[in-house]
């Protein structure tokens, strides 16, 4: 792997001050989202899944065809987690069963994103509950999934028809998608998809971490040599800056890889990529949608990105033991603090969304300023981290 370079945290001592997040505060914020979760159940009913983020707060009810659809059925199976009502469970379930259909049917499965899909609902469900029915669907999404692997490259292609030079890419997401095939090599004792996942890694962070630990969004492979062409962005400001949620993918995907690899690099790449997110965010702790911007640049936020690096943060602090450990461990309490007391909807009753201020795709002018179902989902996962010694669905 090619040098990279780790800066220093920089005014340390804005971290040091903060305190952690108390249970009463976390209690208080986990019985907000319950409230939403509750409405919402009743809003989408059966067979209905919120859009990938909201219009002036409110998700649209769609079927179950967008890559994001995961995100609300794990939020049930935390929400089942945390108190323990069947409710949850039993609609979750449901769930369980339209994702098979989903499946069977190929409904808008031909990208990457089907780890999203599938370990936040059917390995959520196996899990928690043994079931059979859901370890098989899981696998076999696995087994969809892996289609997309390009031996020329060693990556999983990330969208586009298979092998076309104009799609012949990867992308940093795709680091919280290859958990699924550890999980699967593990249940089946099968080690290709293992190899499949590692190797995917390796690509990742050979060629999209940037010698300065910043990242691009995407990255391009010859398809005739599998040699690496460019990296560029698809929802960054530039193909040089570096996108915030792509940052945030990076500083969670390491320690899910170092969970079922043990990989050393993830241990050491992780100080560099969080080092380089928490040196560049504004005065509240939540970043802007891309981290080239500033204070000074009157842009938006990306609350979402701020939930996934704390999770990230939250599950790398059981394996790092660095010596801003204790840095990294308050700069998460205070990025998830701000969250809970600035960000959520909880004074916009209109609302059925969870985290404010969101940015789906700032390029496409889609759900800029908006709820999101993945800010939603990471938002409760960081909470449901604090309260118990939580069982990864990844």
């Amino acid at each position: 792997m090619k040098k990279i370079n780790v800066e220093e945290i920089k005014n340390k001592e804005r971290f040091q001050n903060i305190k952690y997040l108390t249970k009463e505060e976390v209690k208080t914020a986990l019985d907000f989202v319950i409230t939403k979760i509750d409405e919402n159940m009743e809003y989408f009913g059966e067979d209905k899944f919120p859009s990938a983020s909201s219009i002036n707060g409110v998700y649209d009810k769609k079927i179950n065809k967008d890559w994001t659809n995961g995100f609300w059925t794990g939020m049930l199976w935390l929400a089942y987690e945390y108190t323990g009502k069947e409710k949850y469970k039993n609609l979750a379930e449901k769930h369980v069963v339209n994702f098979k259909q989903r499946l069977d049917d190929r409904i808008v499965l031909e990208h990457h994103d089907l780890g999203f899909l599938y370990s936040l609902s059917t390995v959520a469900a196996y899990k928690l509950t043994g079931d059979e029915f859901a370890k098989k669907v899981s696998i076999e999404a696995t087994e969809y999934l892996i289609r997309r692997y390009q031996e020329k490259g060693g990556f999983i292609q990330a969208w586009g028809p298979l092998g076309e030079e104009k799609s012949y890419r990867l992308i940093i997401d795709c680091l919280l998608n290859i958990p699924l095939l550890y999980w699967t090599s593990e249940e089946t004792g099968d080690k290709k998809y293992y190899d499949m996942a590692y190797t995917h890694y390796k690509s990742t962070i050979n060629n999209i971490i940037r010698e300065d630990a910043s990242t691009y969004h995407t990255y391009y492979f010859n398809p005739e040599t599998g040699n690496p062409v460019k990296g560029v962005t698809r929802q960054g400001y530039s193909d040089e800056s570096c996108w915030a949620r792509g940052q945030a993918w990076g500083v969670y995907g390491l320690p899910l890889t170092y969970k079922y690899t043990k990989d050393q690099d993830a241990l050491n790449l992780y100080p560099a990529l969080t080092n380089y997110f928490l040196n560049r965010l504004p005065k509240d702790l939540i970043c802007y949608w891309d981290l080239i911007f500033t204070d000074k640049d009157n842009q938006v936020r990306d609350s979402s990105s701020a939930a996934i690096a704390a999770c990230g943060i939250f599950e790398m602090n059981k394996y790092y033991e660095g010596p801003d450990k204790e840095i990294y461990l308050k700069a998460a309490h205070g990025m998830l603090r701000e969250l809970i007391n600035n960000y959520t909807t909880k004074d916009e009753k209109s609302s059925n969304g969870v985290l404010m201020h969101s940015v789906y795709a700032y390029v496409d002018n889609l759900g800029i300023d908006e709820c999101s179902t993945w800010g939603d989902y990471f938002y409760m996962e960081a909470l449901i981290r604090l309260v118990k010694d939580w069982n990864l669905y990844w």
